[in-house]
């Protein structure tokens, strides 16, 4: 299966200009036409962002995400909102990786949740293409024509018509580090691929190990090729092996395995050693750069805007013990990747398509903002709803680029390739991880294991 996906245009000058704001923002802070069932005369209206919401008192909803700790607990604030203004329950279902095998399930039982929330730009079309996903009614393409860019609005789209609302953004490009660490090191906060090595080996001689990497969740692994390989290779290869129109074996792959070895091919450097790294968990990745006072397990970790929320329960206060600064570039300019998660309608109704409308309305996006450890693509966000200058400068950087992003490479494939734990890419990126020396063989199953899933 091929995505449909239409990939913004990528500006050089207008993402470098983005991206310069974010460096130096970062590093200075110091602390169809369908009939809309949820529309009806007996709704309510929000002054600030025009919402309408319709009366449905007594009536119940499920909605499926596989967000687990502060991340759900806070979207269910969201939810409470929801249901204070229409008198409607809704219910938070777990979900499990990969959520479309889990609401296949739910599907063949004949009990689907109303809503799912799905991370992949696959897994939307698949969604379309099984004839689970149902299109948004006026009143939700209204509020995303009102509140988000083009190239968002593209990204919840199959075939031309609207079947996805994106609620949540991360901005995939940054690194975090212990200020302590570096303070201590004397490290200097690096923009390029060279320098980040050196900065990394400044930090291993003063006695700390560099970077925290959480290799057994897979999907971080992908991260940090995609950025590499975006940086180097550039955004025009980038969307051609996205859509697997290049292989894996192509030569431009082997060179990002190649610099991405230059960190991973150095045991020392990684938090536990390569071993230990590909069983330490994202959340542990993070909380272990933050903890342990002189004497982290890592000076640095590697994800988006989202690992604040990791970062806040070891107590590290963000902007003064945590600090960030953008992915290094490796090739002409540093790369800007962003992931998302989108609220899809499996079970049409009038309570599904406002809550749908709800959740693409900025006082939705703003309860949540507030929380710490979100983003959103909703570009009418007043910035001041972030908790900190750091969240401030992040949203800021990706409201201004617009259209101007790469969309999370692995997101953009089938599921069964890019966004499965214990096959495809996460598999194949877990075992170099491992073994980084093995670069012709990895490249060699990512291809074996892209094609099968392109095919299907």
């Amino acid at each position: 299966m091929r995505s449909t996906l239409r990939t913004p245009i990528f500006r050089r000058a207008l993402v470098a200009v983005a991206v310069g704001s974010l460096a130096l923002g970062l590093t200075s802070c110091g602390d169809d036409k369908k009939d809309d069932k949820s529309s009806g005369d007996n709704s309510s209206e929000s002054p600030s962002s025009g919402v309408q919401l319709p009366k449905l008192d007594g009536q119940s909803l499920e909605i499926a995400a596989v967000w687990t700790g502060d991340e759900q607990k806070n979207f269910k604030q969201v939810l409470a909102e929801f249901e204070k203004r229409t008198g409607a329950k809704v219910t938070f279902v777990p979900a499990q990786d990969p959520i479309i095998n889990f609401l296949g399930s739910k599907v063949a039982g004949g009990a689907p949740p109303d809503i799912a929330m799905l991370p992949q730009p696959g897994a939307i079309k698949q969604a379309v293409d099984k004839k689970w996903a149902k299109p948004l009614g006026a009143d939700a393409r209204a509020q995303l024509t009102k509140n988000y860019s083009t190239g968002w609005q593209e990204l919840g789209k199959v075939d031309g018509k609207q079947y996805a609302a994106y609620y949540k953004a991360a901005n995939k490009s940054l690194v975090w580090y212990n200020t302590k660490a570096f303070d201590n090191a004397a490290a200097k906060v690096p923009k390029t691929w060279k320098e980040f090595l050196a900065t990394a080996q400044t930090v291993y001689d003063s006695g700390v190990t560099p970077v925290s990497v959480g290799g057994a969740d897979g999907w971080p692994l992908t991260d940090w090729f995609e950025n590499i390989y975006l940086s180097q290779a550039g955004p025009e290869k980038y969307d051609q092996l996205a859509k697997h129109e290049i292989k894996w074996t192509d030569p431009s792959v082997k060179q990002a395995l190649t610099t991405l070895a230059q960190l991973w091919g150095k045991s020392d450097f990684i938090a536990g050693g390569n071993k230990q790294a590909v069983q330490t968990e994202f959340t542990k990745s993070v909380e272990q750069t933050f903890t342990g006072g002189d004497q982290p397990k890592a000076a640095m970790v590697y994800e988006g805007d989202f690992a604040q929320v990791n970062i806040e329960q070891t107590k590290a206060k963000i902007g003064t013990d945590a600090k960030v600064f953008p992915f290094p570039a490796v090739g002409d300019q540093a790369p800007v990747v962003s992931g998302g998660d989108a609220a899809v309608i499996l079970k049409d109704s009038k309570a599904s398509q406002a809550l749908v409308t709800w959740l693409a309305s900025p006082e939705a996006a703003t309860i949540q903002a507030k929380l710490g450890g979100y983003l959103s693509p909703n570009k009418n966000v007043d910035l001041s709803a972030y908790p900190n200058e750091v969240q401030r400068t992040i949203a800021k950087a990706l409201v201004d680029s617009g259209d101007d992003f790469r969309f999370d490479m692995s997101d953009q494939t089938p599921q069964a390739f890019g966004g499965t734990p214990g096959k495809g890419e996460w598999k194949a990126l877990q075992d170099f991880l491992v073994d980084p020396k093995d670069i012709a063989g990895t490249q060699r199953t990512l291809e074996a294991d892209a094609a099968k899933a392109y095919k299907d």
